[in-house]
């Protein structure tokens, strides 16, 4: 009966439930319409996750829009280790690599490296690899929003590591076959050992990689074939890996060596700590005070095995740079040298022994060659070569000039100097006999800077040519590193010193303006300085460099050859000139530039100047200063020439092309017209100038003149 009585009033109330739940105009139950959209939202929200999920693995991390990569098929013809021949050098290829400035700073250097008929290029770029022998394109890899900071390479392997601009928690290994750029495997959150900040070089062997963790306590052993963890090794107690070490493993298949920040002692005595170093406490004793030192451990990367741990005289981050056969290491006290058993045959002692970076060095026949700054004075650079048995001495050459890089082939070592001479332009190749140190010297067809920031020269020899690689600071503003193929060039009729040019073709420079030209410029009461040079063995019988000084009492700074007083020039650095303004238009071609009416001279430029020609009172506003006419080079052809006043103008942060001069070719170089770097026929020839602005330019469309007219 009660049941019949529910069931009664159900049907009267429209189909209320007994127990009073509410109805919507539809009929369902509110609390049921409610979960069905808290479902929709909750199914909105999760639809919108994995779409982002899903772009941002198969789109925004998607390899086939950020990555490029090209491979080849080609095969490849091995170089015999051989360099060129003495004597004169031309350019059998060249490249040019912009740097990369990337996220993390001081990693924007570009690193090469010679093997197997080919040239590798690594830059924060990527991975460029070319022909040796012709500079032809070979394979290369590049990935968008990445950036390559380490690169290393072991028997048929190359490996790139890169980081996610923007996270550096987001890191990548990429191995690729050397030879055809074909992908082998990658993986995702591997840590290198050490990589350098100058080579971006990190270090392998035998087909092992070796990596570390977060806290860089522990070093592991990765197989360069699949990816594999091979071995792990526990660093000693109290030590962990710098981030950084230069070159820790160079080109060695069987040794690597890795600088350790230790805390407090740890003993050398460990298992694995090989014999102990000069000066080194036995097991059990404590360093001075027990502080914070550095050490160096060597590893066969190929077992995992310490072949010997040696402690170091400093706390700052070492350098190490290894060779096959030697171990050097500057440590901010002292560069050492160790052999392959960990003992140290070589030291020279000073803060500043290698400058601001190592030490260019190289070995041959158990000899360790080296260029060095003896007491850490940059101002005297010495070479010696020290046998890597007994550790003496077996030569010195106390005048040697400051080589920017070594490189060894065959029997011959390759030697990388800044400047040709030190008033000439182009930098200077010499073949060292590592038995006695004899040389003999040739121009490069290149010119150095090295107070460029970015990329260091870097050198090699094999397949008969030589690989050189200087900074540039074109294309502006970020600058680039210039890779030249050099090959052995025609011989000439002149020294090979000089690239073959007789010494009768070049000209006297102080006869470079005529008493006219001084005339007109206001400057014929300016005495001359006459300054000779040599290249190598041939001395010039003419002078290369006129420095003009106006009479006394006429404010002239003590300069010579455009130097302040007091500034110490670089055999290294290019000119740098002192800032001037701006010069004014071009002479006709034709014209004499002693006319006084032609445009150019004082008083009838179109320099927008006045101060340097007379006032209305007939008085001298302002007087020309003094000034300098150098002969920088001549080529043998006028395309060499050409080229080498290009590779000046490129390794400057300011040259701007002036077509106003009446030369050939012409530039303004620095931040304003202070110097004019000019080329007529196969002569390059700088003016600098102290004051007005404008009179360099002026002076140089005079010097144009001439040597149109004289050649």
């Amino acid at each position: 009966m009660v049941g019949v009585v529910q069931k009664a009033r159900y049907a009267e109330g429209g189909g209320a439930v007994v127990g009073g739940s509410r109805q919507r105009s539809g009929g369902r139950p509110e609390s049921v319409g409610g979960v069905r959209v808290a479902f929709g939202l909750v199914s909105g929200v999760v639809a919108i996750a994995l779409v982002a999920v899903l772009v941002d693995r198969f789109v925004l991390g998607a390899e086939w829009w950020q990555v490029r990569h090209t491979v080849t098929a080609e095969p490849v013809t091995p170089q015999r280790e051989v360099g060129p021949p003495p004597g004169p050098l031309a350019v059998s290829w060249e490249h040019t690599t912009r740097a990369h400035h990337g996220p993390v700073a001081g990693y924007d250097g570009v690193a090469y490296a010679v093997a197997q008929g080919q040239v590798v290029t690594a830059s924060g770029r990527g991975l460029e690899v070319r022909d040796a022998r012709t500079g032809a394109d070979r394979w290369s890899y590049r990935r968008s929003g990445w950036t390559l900071l380490g690169w290393t390479s072991t028997r048929s392997r190359l490996l790139g590591y890169f980081e996610r601009d923007g996270d550096r928690g987001d890191r990548l290994v990429i191995a690729f076959d050397a030879l055809s750029g074909g992908l082998l495997w990658q993986r995702e959150g591997t840590r290198p050992a050490a990589v350098s900040r100058t080579t971006l070089r990190w270090p392998a062997g035998s087909d092992v990689l070796l990596t570390t963790d977060e806290d860089r306590r522990t070093l592991f052993g990765l197989s360069a074939v699949t990816g594999n963890q091979m071995w792990r090794l526990p660093l000693p107690r109290g030590c962990r890996l710098f981030e950084g070490s230069a070159q820790p493993s160079g080109g060695r298949e069987d040794l690597a060596a890795l600088a350790l920040d230790c805390a407090g002692d740890a003993r050398p005595g460990e298992k694995g700590s090989g014999q102990k170093g000069p000066g080194e406490k036995g097991p059990g004793e404590k360093g001075p005070g027990g502080k914070r030192h550095n050490r160096l451990l060597a590893v066969e990367p190929g077992e995992g095995e310490i072949r010997w741990n040696r402690r170091l005289g400093s706390t700052e981050s070492p350098e190490v740079s290894m060779l096959d056969g030697a171990t050097l290491v500057l440590d901010g006290t002292a560069l050492r040298a160790f052999d392959e058993e960990g003992e140290q045959f070589g030291l020279w002692e000073g803060d500043g022994v290698c400058g601001d970076t190592m030490c260019p060095a190289v070995l041959r026949s158990g000899r360790l060659l080296i260029v060095y700054h003896p007491g850490g004075k940059s101002g005297e650079t010495r070479m010696e070569a020290v046998a890597t048995r007994s550790g003496e001495v077996e030569w010195r050459r106390e005048d040697a000039p400051g080589y920017a890089a070594l490189a060894q082939a065959g029997e011959h070592v390759f030697a990388l100097r800044p400047r040709l001479s030190e008033r000439l332009l182009p930098a200077g190749v010499d073949i060292v006999d590592p038995r006695d140190g004899e040389t003999t010297t040739a121009p490069a067809p290149i010119s150095m800077n090295l107070d460029l920031p970015g990329p260091r020269p870097w050198l090699a020899a094999a397949g008969g040519l030589l690989y050189a690689a200087v900074p540039q600071a074109a294309p502006r503003p970020d600058g680039a590193a210039r890779l030249v193929a050099l090959r052995g060039g025609l011989a000439g009729t002149g020294p090979a010193e000089l690239g073959g040019v007789p010494e009768e073709d070049w000209p006297d420079a102080c006869s470079l303006l005529d008493e006219p030209d001084l005339l007109a410029a206001r400057v014929d009461g300016h005495t001359t300085e006459p300054a000779r040079t040599a290249a190598g063995a041939v001395r010039l019988p003419r002078p290369v460099s006129c420095r003009y000084t106006p009479p006394a009492g006429e404010d002239e700074p003590d300069e010579r050859d455009g130097r302040k007083p007091g500034r110490e020039e670089p055999e290294g650095a290019s000119p740098e000139p002192p800032e001037t303004g701006s010069a004014g238009p071009e002479p006709p071609p034709t014209a004499d530039p002693s006319d006084p009416g032609v445009p150019g001279i004082p008083g009838e430029d179109g320099d927008g100047e006045d101060g340097d020609g007379a006032d209305g009172d007939g008085e001298r506003e302002r007087t020309v200063g003094g000034f300098t006419v150098s002969v920088r080079w001549v080529g043998r052809t006028e395309h060499a020439a050409s080229q080498m006043l290009d590779a000046l103008q490129a390794t400057q942060a300011k040259a701007r092309k002036r077509r106003d001069i009446g030369a050939d070719e012409a530039y303004e170089i620095g931040p304003a017209a202070g110097m004019i770097a000019l080329r007529v026929g196969r002569h390059v020839v700088v003016v600098e100038a102290d004051r007005p602005p404008g009179v360099a330019a002026r002076l140089a469309r005079s010097v144009a003149y001439r040597l149109h007219h004289e050649s």
